[in-house]
């Protein structure tokens, strides 16, 4: 089959339609000048994905259809299918006097020869796609060089129905077009679900996946095509926005497969990067313990934006170790990010002046403790606010999911970076890193001392958590996994210690709901995926 399509794995921002416009025509001329047939383009690759409430604005609808004009204009000697948000007007829907589908627009000879719409509307974790669109009526296809091609979109090709009723209609080719967010395992799970398409209908399937973060998804590309045998017979890399050429049936070398470690350390450059740059900042400031989650969010940070754009703040008290105060300093001179220093405990002082009358004749508990960490928290803000600088804060998923962090204090500023990271995959991204560069970047002590908060003398992580590895095999199953107490008890964990991660995982809603959002990297993050009362009486027991 003479067919040479061009793979336009973009990175496109909601919101945005006149740069994603722009992009899409260059990739459109550099497509030209490769000599391809067809260029495909990811879904909503106009708007963005997903635009949520924007699509309930009337103007920002318009101005999408506007730029699939421009698009059109420009088109002349190749076919392009891109995706963008069509409109048909209807007295029975949500939004005004329209329907509105996430839809996939077919151009050639210069003309719009059909409009595919989404037939499979995603409607669970951070998906809710049936708020805003309606479902295809029929399947798509079309005749081009004398070949008859398919055009489905994200959802559609998880399914059976739509390839199979495309290739009831004489499809040879099927072109997904998707914007399919990262979790790690994802990309296999994809190559298969699309290998098993392929075969099922003798097709070639060829794959368009954006690249890109938005809010608190990454979008990994990965994009692909496969033969009628169910072989990859081309993959794009991973976390690149690029251009490719490919003709059906010329089966190139494959791609060293990513481990599941380099995946989420590629996801959250490209996540960390996005938002701090579609989000206008320039440089992020964050802080610097001494301890491992800071030591690898500044690490994330200098690899994603450079280290003349991170900024790390030691802020001692008379509880930080001497050990710690060099940690801090050693990682930040590994490092060549800004350093700086802020002695807190003159602060903390004057806090406990302020509030004496008021904690006479009580014990010293997690209030004073906590002062420590707000403090600390109001300082990166007053820096950030002063500045301009956007705050990282360094809190890992074990933390965030049983509360062990303070609100208004080491969980204030703007991107919760490692907020989906497990406490042991902290450990195995520390420790690739210095792999990867052949030198500790990140100081051995950092990753071999025991954690500790050092919010009072001698404290330790363990002295209120289990142990990361058994407290993460515990919050996978109950989170990620969705098992109950029973289920989690059956594999020989005990009952008390599961019902009281479980209560903790509970009762910390309300905290998480004031969190900065975070990066998903696992299959279920807190967020937009995981929507929990904060007032909830239901107990698993």
């Amino acid at each position: 089959m003479n067919l040479t399509i061009a793979i336009a794995q973009i990175n496109s921002t909601v919101g945005d339609l006149d740069e994603n416009t722009r992009k899409i025509c260059n990739f459109i001329a550099t497509a030209k000048r490769g000599g391809a047939d067809i260029v495909v383009f990811p879904e909503l690759a106009i708007t963005g994905y997903h635009p949520k409430d924007l699509l309930t604005k009337q103007g920002f609808i318009e101005k999408n259809i506007c730029c699939l004009e421009q698009v059109r204009k420009i088109s002349g000697g190749i076919c392009v299918i891109t995706g963008f948000v069509d409109s048909v007007a209807s007295s029975d829907c949500s939004f005004g006097n329209v329907k509105l589908y996430n839809a996939a627009a077919i151009i050639y000879n210069g003309e719009i020869s059909e409009i595919c719409h989404k037939t499979h509307l995603p409607n669970y974790d951070i998906f809710d796609e049936k708020r805003y669109f309606t479902r295809a009526e029929k399947p798509c296809v079309f005749r081009f060089k004398g070949v008859t091609i398919g055009v489905n979109i994200c959802e559609d090709v998880w399914f059976e129905d739509v390839c199979m009723l495309q290739r009831s209609k004489g499809a040879e080719v099927i072109v997904n077009l998707s914007a399919s967010p990262f979790n790690v395992g994802k990309m296999k799970q994809r190559v298969n679900i699309l290998s098993q398409r392929a075969i099922e209908n003798s097709v070639y399937l060829v794959y368009v996946n954006l690249v890109g973060g938005q809010d608190d998804l990454v979008f990994d590309g990965g994009s692909c095509v496969i033969n009628t045998k169910g072989e990859v017979e081309f993959e794009a890399p991973c976390f690149v926005e690029k251009l490719f050429l490919h003709t059906l049936g010329n089966k190139k070398p494959l791609l060293q497969s990513l481990s599941k470690v380099e995946e989420i350390y590629y996801a959250l450059l490209l996540a960390l990067k996005d938002y701090v740059v579609k989000n206008g900042f320039m440089k992020v400031i964050l802080g610097l313990s001494g301890g491992i989650d800071s030591s690898l969010t500044a690490v994330l940070c200098a690899d994603a934006l450079g280290a003349e754009n991170v900024i790390g703040v030691s802020m001692p008290s008379h509880i930080t170790s001497r050990e710690s105060k060099k940690d801090a300093y050693m990682l930040a001179k590994n490092l060549g990010i800004v350093y700086k220093e802020i002695p807190i405990e003159r602060i903390f002082k004057t806090y406990l002046q302020a509030l004496e009358t008021e904690f006479a004749r009580t014990i010293e508990n997690v209030a004073e403790e906590n002062i420590q960490a707000r403090i600390r928290g109001n300082l990166l803000m007053a820096l950030s606010n002063k500045f301009g600088y956007l705050v990282v804060t360094t809190g890992n998923k074990s933390e965030l999911a049983v509360g062990y962090s303070t609100l208004y204090g080491d969980m204030a500023g703007g991107l919760a970076l490692i907020s989906d990271v497990p406490k042991t995959w902290v450990y195995r991204l520390a420790e690739y890193i210095n792999q990867r560069a052949g030198c500790a970047r990140i100081p051995s002590r950092i990753i071999l001392k025991e954690p500790s908060a050092e919010l009072r003398e001698g404290q330790k992580d363990t002295d209120s958590l289990p142990p990361y590895p058994l407290l993460d095999e515990i919050l996978k199953a109950y989170i990620e996994e969705n098992k109950s107490v029973k289920e989690i008890t059956s594999k020989g964990y005990d009952k008390k210690l599961v019902q009281d991660i479980i209560w903790r995982v509970d009762h910390n809603e309300y905290k998480r709901k004031q969190s900065p959002p975070g990066i998903k990297v696992t299959t279920k993050a807190f967020g937009t995926g995981r929507r929990m009362p904060i007032t909830n009486r239901y107990r698993d027991l």
